[in-house]
């Protein structure tokens, strides 16, 4: 029996077979603690430096710059809780956006209950920040701001360059989460002028439990954990050197293959998209048409359910209607509220994420499936 389409990438992706490669000396050789100074030590630690060289070229980064950690939620944890409190003294006004992932959110949830002020800043009815809004919110106590790179469930990429622009000058630090754009769409810590990243390893192509956080040379951050001085002081506890090292290889792939992917992902995106909206009347596109992931196809199907859609195609495809980490909740998504989106449209949405390994043949048999899903529920 033949498995249903896989297009949920945004949640998480399948390990490339040359990632898979490259983690299996790791279990079986590179076995010692990078932190030892004998040959088995030696010999592990080359593997994560190697790896974090090449996590830095994906990103136009300094390898000295990158800090592994266990996952992109830690990452970006370390990243918002370690830069607010190093910044406590200078000021306490945080800003971030409505349309943030949980491991964006609930960091600065927390710092408000602690005591911190944080400005969250709408977006429009595409998900894109409004930079007057933010600019507009701006404060002399103002520290930190954290808009995330692309969002994850509509796809829409945010306009983080134009945010650095008016923090920079300022001196105010800018992180972006990037978990859902790297590998996708390029990116460069320079030309989005931000001083902190995150990365996750599951989304392009590498194990789970392996993130990264770009930190930009002197920018003030404090560690989220104590313990050793492993990771420049910034996250203690022995690396996992298979998981870096797959993720190592997987930005290698990224970096090189990155255009090529971009091009075929937007390609099958569309024709995923053209084929559904020839066929269902009133379909319509969540997130921006034109600044968002070539991978990414949010659709609200007319007058029918988004999970009741999914479960009665799902012996031909494997989606869902939103953030995995939301995936079991019947709420409507926080995201499309904070678009404008009626409730009605928001339960009819859909997300379709598609990965590299996807097919045109693939594509038109969720397309069929779908529209035979939809039609069914309907009559």
């Amino acid at each position: 029996m033949n498995q249903p389409v896989y297009l949920d990438y945004n949640a998480t992706t399948p390990v490339d077979p040359l990632v898979a490669d490259v983690i299996e000396p790791c279990l079986r050789e590179h076995f010692g603690n990078p932190s030892s100074t004998h040959i088995y030590g030696r010999n592990a630690h080359r593997v994560v430096e190697h790896a974090r060289e090449q996590v830095a070229k994906l990103i136009g980064a300094q390898a000295g710059e990158i800090v592994f950690t266990g996952c992109a939620t830690e990452a970006n944890n370390l990243a918002i809780r370690g830069a607010a409190r190093a910044l406590g003294d200078r000021g306490r006004h945080l800003i971030t956006s409505a349309v943030e992932h949980p491991a964006v959110e609930q960091p600065f949830k927390r710092l408000a209950e602690a005591g911190w002020e944080v400005s969250v800043i709408p977006v429009d009815n595409y998900g894109r920040v409004d930079v007057d809004r933010l600019s507009d919110a701006l404060r002399d106590e103002t520290v930190l701001i954290s808009i995330m790179h692309a969002n994850n469930e509509v796809g829409t990429i945010q306009p983080v360059e134009e945010i650095a622009a008016i923090t920079r000058p300022r001196g105010i630090l800018l992180h972006t989460d990037a978990a859902q754009s790297a590998g996708k769409i390029p990116v460069s810590v320079d030309d989005l002028g931000v001083d902190l990243l995150t990365l996750a390893g599951h989304k392009f192509y590498a194990t789970k439990g392996v993130g990264v956080l770009y930190v930009r040379r002197g920018t003030a951050i404090q560690p989220a954990l104590v313990g050793a001085g492993h990771e420049a002081g910034l996250r203690p506890g022995t690396e996992n050197v298979p998981a870096i090292a797959g993720l190592g290889e997987a930005a290698r792939i990224a970096y090189e293959h990155q255009a090529g992917h971009e091009q075929q992902l937007r390609l099958l995106r569309d024709q995923l998209h053209t084929r559904l909206a020839d066929a269902i009347p009133g379909l319509i596109l969540n997130g921006h048409p034109e600044h968002r992931l070539p991978n990414t196809l949010n659709l609200s199907f007319p007058g029918v359910d988004g999970r009741k859609l999914l479960a009665f195609a799902d012996s031909e495809v494997a989606a869902s209607v939103g953030s995995a980490c939301h995936e079991g909740d019947q709420a409507v998504s926080g995201v499309l509220g904070a678009m404008g989106i009626e409730v009605d449209r928001a339960r009819s949405a859909v997300r379709l994420s598609l990965g590299t390994p996807t097919t045109h043949a693939e594509i038109e048999r969720v397309a069929k499936a779908l529209i035979l899903a939809w039609q069914a529920i309907k009559n």
